[in-house]
């Protein structure tokens, strides 16, 4: 296996690359076409670990990312949080007024509406961020700018002529990063806190109330679900996977009682990852309570 690599999807200069340059940054990274092809290049060894993103405060969960993971074979190990922070990039000298038309992928034009609109900038779809930066770069045209991270300015030689344009300030992505080989080892994250995630999926079995019963035992044993998730198998609209993560290690006694709870009712049960949680889970909930 190639040691010391971390594959992600997209060009240089995507919010994937800045994700791994943020959490990963002694790893040399591998631009990868597709969500499947990170995920071969780890299992095929090519790459050490995978940079997935699995959802935004914005839109919701990554497309199709919940039906690759249980199929991927890897394992959860970390996860990780990325501000989303949009930049207009230009060719060098342009300038605001100069631009007519911006490029990016359709999630980050609807994210800057507002700037776009201020503006008079139309917006023109591009097959993702970084790429459309590539392409801004290539046509070296000032009337054509690219909406993607100022990481992507500075790969392609592009000037910032507009930063933190997104209409939402608080827009942030959830990464995993995910390896060969699970780690069950840890009880306490790099900063010193003790909070442990754990992510699974499970299919219930076919009896009345199953769902109900099945969630039951995290109720009675304290185990706080941060998220429940559920989406059709091979588009069947009868089988139904559920996609879940808990605060906690399947060793601690609550939660090894409150899965063994949920095995009895579930006809499949399979842990994607055990991995400590990332500090800014606790400073939002501080600041959901402040």
């Amino acid at each position: 296996m190639t040691k010391n690599v971390i594959a992600f999807q997209g060009e240089p200069g995507a919010y994937s690359h800045q994700a791994c340059r943020f959490y990963r940054p002694g790893m040399e990274v591998l631009p990868c076409r597709t969500f499947e092809d990170t995920i071969d290049a780890v299992r095929q060894g090519r790459a050490e670990l995978a940079m997935l993103p699995v959802e935004n405060s914005t839109y919701g969960r990554v497309a199709d990312i919940h039906h690759l993971l249980p199929e991927s074979g890897l394992h959860i190990i970390d996860e990780g949080f990325v501000r989303v922070r949009i930049a207009l990039l230009g060719v060098p000298g342009a300038k605001i007024s100069d631009v007519t038309d911006a490029m990016s992928h359709p999630v980050l034009l609807g994210q800057c509406r507002g700037f776009m609109r201020e503006h008079g900038i139309r917006g023109i779809v591009g097959a993702d961020t970084a790429g459309s930066a590539l392409e801004v770069a290539k046509r070296a045209e000032p009337a054509l700018a690219a909406l993607a991270s100022p990481l992507a300015g500075e790969i392609y030689g592009l000037d910032v002529l507009a930063s933190g344009i997104e209409d939402r300030q608080n827009n942030t992505t959830r990464f995993l990063i995910m390896s060969r080989e699970p780690d069950f080892s840890r009880r306490a994250n790099a900063q010193g806190g003790q909070t442990m995630m754990t992510t699974f999926v499970f299919r219930v079995r076919n009896i009345p109330a199953a769902l109900y019963k099945a969630l039951g035992g995290f109720a009675t044993n304290g185990i706080n679900m941060t998220k429940l998730e559920s989406y059709m198998v091979d588009g069947i609209f009868t089988a139904t996977q559920f996609y879940a993560d808990i605060e906690g290690h399947p060793e601690d006694p609550s939660v090894a009682l409150a899965l063994a709870e949920l095995g009895y009712f579930t006809e499949s049960l399979e842990i994607l990852g055990v991995y400590p949680a990332d500090p800014l889970r606790a400073e939002q909930r501080v600041g959901q309570t402040a």
